[in-house]
């Protein structure tokens, strides 16, 4: 293969994750180019020549995805938005903030998130999958946290698929993924841990 190929390529690939990163809504401009900078630190390329603007999208899907994830914390939910890269991520950022939840006296029993994996799929495929579980290895309870994720999110008027298990996540679709750029608002493990104490304290 030659050198242009290769490039092109390259360039191809880093302007899909530049869109890609614009489109999540989570990172500011500079916050993608410090991404894209360390994913490609190995290749030739000035990641300053490139310009990061936000998206200009509505944020209605969103807004009923993040009310849903606002109720679950008063069910003692962990739910945490843009959650790891994978699951097996998701799955540890999830026992991390249960952990620091519990040194602080907080009652937790279970996690729901989805991961920067599962906005890819969404932004590409519209639909997005939750992953939900429990913390004790408690099949039981895990079906109970699921039950509970599915319930907030019908009530959001999603359209669901789910089998009814805890071998399989909870699936919206379609879901047009919408996020808009917040400044102001925290997500991933900070935001989840703000959201999960205020309701803890309002109840």
């Amino acid at each position: 293969m030659n050198s242009d190929i290769m490039n092109q390529d390259l360039v191809d690939e880093l302007e899909y994750m530049e869109e890609l990163l614009t489109k999540s809504g989570f990172f500011d401009s500079e916050e993608i180019l410090e991404i894209l900078e360390d994913q490609f630190i190995d290749e030739d390329i000035d990641i300053s020549q490139y310009s990061v603007s936000s998206n200009d999208f509505s944020n209605e899907n969103f807004s009923k995805l993040e009310n849903a994830f606002t109720n679950l914390a008063s069910e003692k939910i962990v739910a945490i938005h843009n959650c790891g890269y994978d699951i097996s991520e998701g799955v540890n950022d999830a026992f991390e903030l249960y952990v620091h939840l519990h040194n602080n006296k907080f009652s937790v029993e279970g996690f729901s998130f989805y991961t920067f994996e599962d906005i890819e799929e969404s932004i590409c495929e519209c639909k997005l999958k939750i992953t939900f579980g429990d913390f004790e290895n408690n099949e039981e309870m895990a079906l109970k946290i699921g039950k509970i994720v599915f319930k907030y999110l019908k009530e959001e008027n999603f359209n669901i698929a789910w089998d009814g298990t805890i071998n399989n996540q909870i699936e919206i679709y379609p879901f047009k993924w919408d996020k808009s750029y917040d400044s102001e608002k925290e997500y991933e493990i900070e935001g989840a841990y703000e959201v999960f104490i205020k309701n803890q304290v309002l109840k």
